[in-house]
């Protein structure tokens, strides 16, 4: 039977996966060991057949057996993942941060794809595809009703392979050619000077040559002989690979320095990584940028950086990822992606915010508490703590936007209105000058009359409540009409939160036009101007006397 065959072949795959994860069991002896896994393979094996052979609906076998590798997995933790040969690829460009095609992020809207953000020096951009164009048929083949995965695939392609678009812009259609190329999503989006001498990098991903990305940057850097500090920029970063992150830290600490050891059940493969080229700069002040979003190789960095007092961390606490993950081939094309590993920054201490190892019976898994955490020393004496991510030496509050902001974002109505004013507007100043006239945001707020970007305050929901209770009580007709009143006069409050929180929203429009004009670049040299992180980098960085009495005991 063709589904035994398969029920075979996915066993095998199967077994493969729950040998490596039942290790992770240890304190039997070797044949007791053996009999549990053999006896649980079997135990799998029969009930995947009675499934099959006597469920009341067709299965698939194949769906069927990915749903119980994707189960078994998630009960280990967030990180170990089984790849189909399908997905291989995606993953593949997670690592690489290459493909083929016409270098542009999409979103859906509608009933159509758009261009979201074409990148700059790409087909997209030198096609002059803008955000906001729908993309209407690829090939003489419509894209109507197609998600972002399937026109993807259609945008995707060979290098130099023509790829024939129409189009639609401001109601218009027009027919756009390009020609695929080979796109590398660089790990460092931009670098430049904040100001006359304070540089800064930002660093977004850990994917193949992230280092180099970060030394060519600061050797570009160093051209401008006024250069006296530099900021790293981390924040938002997810992490990647472990190699790049001690190559990142190269850049700024001498060779052969401790930079992560990993440590794990097999004990052959415990290492210690080291720095092994020549860096680019020992002595120019570092700030490093952390914010709750920056994990894993992200947290190697600045905690190598701070256990090694060669910079100052600024920001919000990391995330605290202490895990390592190494990727293992099976069958069919197929790989894993386990934790293998935990890794050590240079002072000792494993940032791992979360114990998998000791589950709740709800499957919930708990911070480590301050009372467990345990104090280690920087190269210069100053303490620092293992298990919860990377503490700042410079701690700032996490700056959040307004309910009315966030709803005007979430609806993309920033996007929209920016998308109109590109078509209004051939040219901008710079980023850096770009500023909303008082007439362009009487516009705005005319462009929202007619749009929904309704949004729950805390006090409404509580009014909900409360309504709910009324009615649940019998009490609801006696005081609807003040119920009434209420929700009126909280909805005109609402109508009022825009010009309430127009300098918070007028910034976030002045960045959305900017991105459009310059792409991302222009975002970032705009965001230099009202970034706070940044402007406390700066401080830091202009007094040298602060700046030592952070990094002593």
């Amino acid at each position: 039977m063709n589904w035994y065959k398969t029920l075979n072949r996915k066993v095998k795959t199967a077994l493969m996966v729950v040998l490596i994860a039942a290790a992770t069991f240890g304190s039997f002896s070797f044949a007791d060991e053996y009999f549990e896994i053999s006896k649980n393979i079997e135990l799998f094996t029969s009930v995947y057949r009675e499934v099959h052979t006597y469920y009341v609906d067709e299965v698939e076998p194949g769906k069927l057996m990915r749903t119980g590798i994707d189960a078994m997995l998630e009960s280990l933790d967030p990180y170990t993942s089984f790849y189909s040969e399908a997905e291989t690829e995606e993953y593949r460009f997670q690592i690489t941060g290459q493909y083929g095609g016409i270098g542009a992020t999409i979103s859906l809207k509608g009933d159509y794809v758009i261009i979201n953000e074409p990148y700059e020096g790409f087909p997209a951009a030198k096609a002059d595809l803008r955000p906001g164009d729908q993309l209407i048929s690829a090939n003489g083949k419509s894209l109507k009703g197609l998600n972002t995965e399937e026109v993807s695939k259609v945008l995707k392609g060979t290098p130099n392979t023509d790829l024939k678009l129409v189009i639609k812009r401001h109601g218009k259609e027009m027919d756009k050619t390009l020609v695929r190329e080979k796109i590398h999503v660089n790990n460092v989006p931009y670098y430049g000077m904040v100001n006359e001498n304070t540089g800064y990098i930002s660093l977004q991903n850990f994917r193949n040559d992230a280092g180099k990305e970060v030394a060519n940057a600061l050797i570009e850097l160093k051209n401008n002989n006024k250069l006296t500090s530099v900021i790293l920029d981390l924040r938002g970063n997810p992490g990647g690979l472990l190699m790049e992150a001690i190559n990142v830290v190269n850049v700024f600490v001498p060779k052969n320095q401790l930079v992560v050891s990993t440590r794990g059940k097999v004990k052959e493969q415990d290492r210690e990584y080291r720095t092994l080229n020549n860096p680019v700069d020992l002595e120019i002040p570092v700030v490093v940028l952390t914010s709750r979003g920056s994990a894993s190789a992200s947290e190697i960095v600045s905690g190598t950086i701070q256990d090694l007092d060669r910079g100052v961390v600024l920001g919000q606490r990391t995330f605290g990822k202490g895990l390592v993950q190494s990727t293992r081939p099976l069958n069919y094309g197929t790989q894993i992606k386990l934790t293998t590993q935990k890794y050590y920054t240079p002072s000792g201490r494993c940032i791992q915010a979360l114990d998998y190892s000791k589950k709740a019976e709800d499957g919930s898994v708990e911070s480590v508490p301050d009372s467990l955490k345990k104090a280690f020393k920087t190269k210069g004496g100053r303490t620092v703590y293992d298990g919860g991510g990377i503490d700042p030496d410079v701690k700032k509050d996490i700056k959040y936007l307004s309910k009315i902001t966030t709803s005007l974002l979430y609806k993309n109505l920033l996007f929209d209105f920016a998308v109109e004013y590109r078509g209004r507007h051939e040219q901008i100043a710079t980023a850096r000058d770009f500023k909303l006239s008082e007439d362009e945001w009487n516009n705005f707020v005319k462009f929202l009359e007619d749009k929904d970007y309704a949004y729950q305050t805390e006090t409404e929901k509580e009014l909900e409540q409360l309504e709910a209770k009324a009615k649940k009580e019998g009490y609801y007709d006696a005081i609807k009409d003040n119920f009434k009143g209420l929700t009126e006069q909280l909805n005109h409050d609402k109508n009022a939160d825009v010009t309430k929180n127009k300098a918070e929203i007028k910034e976030m429009i002045e960045q959305e036009i900017v991105r459009h004009y310059y792409h991302r670049k222009g975002r970032f040299e705009y965001s230099f101007i009202n970034d706070e992180e940044i402007k406390s980098a700066i401080e830091v960085l202009n007094d040298q006397n602060r700046y030592s009495k952070l990094l002593k005991p």
